[in-house]
């Protein structure tokens, strides 16, 4: 029997990160291992894209975000409530998965309450939560910090987010954390928690191997960057890869090039990456580095490839980050990497294979200076980060989803429904034949 899984998402679209490379990757691997998966995402139309015999992408056509980054779109709550009206109903009509997977905090888990009332316990599929960030660390950047908003987390998921679903799987131990504290805590006093003790798992996520490589080092386009940046070859080339956005921490990065160029290092940077703090950032680096900094927006993969292998130093400033492909993406470049010493990033990282700082703007520059003067460590250091990479290879870490998959269903379909659980005998998914 070929398993079937459906997942959604909101956070695709034409040239988003790290998710979307999660879910490429679980899409090629569904041939490799014949299961039969399908991605619903929001798009500018409803349409269908069959990957091969056992993968297909649906976009449910979706409004524009209203906040924060409009290249985003998203499928909310009015676009699946209404049965026979929807596409994503029928979309499940025609999958009929074993399990639905949701990787969102704040529209699309609802949809799990409409399909347990409709399905029923019986006849529904396990509902899977998957965490690629903390609600609280987006919160704090979003919204704001302080008592008021870290309660008001915690209430949502404990009392909403949470019991929605029949287990969860994040991206690390450190996004797990925040999940596995409230089931911890409240399981004793709330079934709906307590079925889910145990059932809140890691899958880190991956890296490819094959198209990130030390090979595509290239002297011509380390030359071609320093150029553009007004530098000769003497010069330290960094990078940074991932979004412009305030989650990534990223506006001390002109500020840490000014500390670096004030430690008589000859720092420039390329940013590879857009979103909406890109004119913010550049209007500081015109500020404090002059001519030293460049967002060169999106770029596609094997340009990708090509800036990690041939610069000279990757540098995150995220202390918070969820996981990190980008890192490990230079780890495999064979790249030396700085990193903050938190987060999501210490799932891979330690003081064998990167080099970590505080992360602030000074940290960073006093961490990178270190780099560039102890040459010999850097290579020593970025060998041993290159063999880490392997180890996290997408195969393996798509291997572990689809075990993730299997445990939580199986744990779900055989457990006995306790006197305060009852189960339900509901409807089926609708026909893909029902119209208004």
């Amino acid at each position: 029997m070929h398993r079937r899984t459906v997942h959604f998402t909101n956070a695709w679209h034409g040239t988003s990160g790290g998710i979307r490379t999660f879910y490429e990757a679980l899409l090629n691997g569904a041939e490799r291992h014949r299961r039969h998966v399908a991605l619903v995402v929001p798009g500018e139309r409803t349409s269908c894209d069959r990957r091969g015999e056992f993968s297909r992408v649906y976009a449910v056509r979706a409004p524009r975000s209203p906040l924060f980054d409009r290249r985003y779109r998203l499928l909310l709550p009015h676009r699946y409530i209404a049965a026979r009206r929807s596409a994503v109903w029928r979309i499940l009509a025609r999958e009929r998965p074993d399990v639905v997977e949701t990787c969102d905090k704040y529209a699309l888990p609802f949809f799990n309450g409409l399909l347990k009332h409709r399905a029923g316990d019986g006849r529904r599929p396990t509902l899977v939560g998957l965490s690629c960030e903390r609600l609280d660390d987006n919160i704090r950047v979003w919204v704001g910090g302080g008592r008021l908003a870290d309660t008001a987390t915690r209430a949502y998921l404990r009392r909403v987010y949470l019991p929605l679903f029949d287990g969860h799987i994040a991206n690390s131990d450190y996004t797990a954390d925040e999940l596995r504290a409230i089931v911890d805590r409240h399981a004793g006093s709330d079934w709906r928690l307590r079925r889910l003790q145990g059932r809140v798992l890691v899958g880190p996520m991956g890296v490819d191997v094959s198209g990130f490589s030390p090979e595509r080092r290239s002297e011509a386009v380390r030359q071609q960057l320093l150029s553009s940046l007004g530098s000769d070859s003497t010069g330290t080339l960094l990078v940074y890869a991932g979004r412009v956005s305030p989650e990534k921490h990223v506006v001390g990065l002109p500020a840490m090039i000014r500390h670096l160029v004030a430690r008589g290092i000859n720092a420039r940077l390329v940013i590879c990456g857009d979103g909406p703090l890109r004119a913010a950032i550049e209007r500081s680096a015109a500020a404090e580095a002059p001519g030293r900094l460049r967002v060169l927006g999106h770029v596609d993969r094997e340009t990708l490839a090509d800036v990690l292998a041939s610069a000279d130093v990757f540098v995150h400033p995220n202390p918070r980050e969820p996981f990190g492909i980008g890192p490990l993406e230079a780890m495999a470049s064979g790249l030396p990497v700085v990193l903050p010493r938190s987060g999501g990033v210490l799932t891979y990282a330690n003081d064998d294979n990167a080099w970590l700082a505080a992360a602030t703007p000074e940290g960073l520059a006093q961490t990178v200076s270190c780099v560039v003067r102890r040459p010999a460590l850097a290579r020593e250091r970025a060998d041993v980060a290159f063999d880490t990479a392997q180890r996290y290879a997408w195969p393996a870490a798509v291997a572990t989803y689809f075990d993730h998959y299997d445990t939580l269903d199986e744990a779900r379909r055989s457990a006995a429904w306790s006197p305060s659980e009852p189960g339900r005998v509901g409807q089926p998914f609708p026909s893909l034949n029902d119209r208004a």
